[in-house]
C-alpha cells in the first residue's frame, strides 16, 4: 500500500472484529510514530496501554467499538503557550504516523477525545503537566465507513503576494 493509499483509505473505525492484534505490531507502529516531527526533539508524547479495568472505568459509550487494543496518548503541556501548542501538534503528528502505519497493515483506529474530561484524566493518571490528546481503539475493522465528502482543496488555498 502506498502512503497516498494509506492516507486516503484511512477512516475512523466504529466497529472492530474481536481478532487479536499482536503487541509486536503495536510496538512497531509506535516506533514508526516516534519519527514524527517535533520541535527541538522534545518527543513530548507518552503512550498508555489501556487494560480492561481502566477501559471499563472510562465508560466509552460503544466500548471503543469492541477494539481489542486501546491506547491513550498524552503530550507534555510545555512551559509556554507556544511550547504547549508545538507539543500538541507534534503529538498529533505522532498519532497520524501511528494510524497510517496501522492502516498499511489493514488495521483500523478510532480516535476519541474522551480522555480530556477531568474524570477520565484522573482514571488515566494524567499529570497536570500533560494533555490527553486521545484514547484510541485499535483493531481489524468489522466495517469500513464510506468516504465522507471533502471540500476541494482549491477552496482552501490562498496565494499571498
Amino acid at each position: 500500500m502506498s502512503v497516498l493509499d494509506a492516507i486516503m483509505g484511512r477512516r475512523n473505525i466504529k466497529a472492530f472484529k474481536p481478532d487479536a492484534i499482536s503487541e509486536q505490531h503495536v510496538q512497531s507502529w509506535l516506533t514508526a510514530a516516534s519519527y514524527a516531527p517535533n520541535h527541538r526533539m522534545t518527543e513530548p508524547w507518552r503512550v498508555l496501554i489501556v487494560g480492561p479495568e481502566t477501559r471499563g472505568l472510562l465508560k466509552h459509550k460503544t466500548d471503543f467499538g469492541g477494539a481489542p487494543v486501546v491506547i491513550a496518548i498524552l503530550s507534555k503541556s510545555g512551559a509556554t503557550t507556544l511550547e504547549r501548542d508545538e507539543n500538541v501538534m507534534a503529538t498529533a503528528c505522532f498519532m497520524q504516523n501511528f494510524m497510517l502505519a496501522a492502516q498499511e497493515a489493514g488495521v483500523g483506529t478510532f480516535w476519541s477525545s474522551l480522555g480530556a474530561a477531568a474524570h477520565n484524566r484522573e482514571i488515566l493518571g494524567a499529570a497536570e503537566s500533560e494533555d490527553v490528546i486521545g484514547v484510541f481503539g485499535i483493531g481489524y475493522p468489522a466495517e469500513i465507513p464510506a468516504l465522507k465528502p471533502r471540500t476541494p482543496i482549491e477552496d482552501k488555498i490562498t496565494s499571498l503576494p
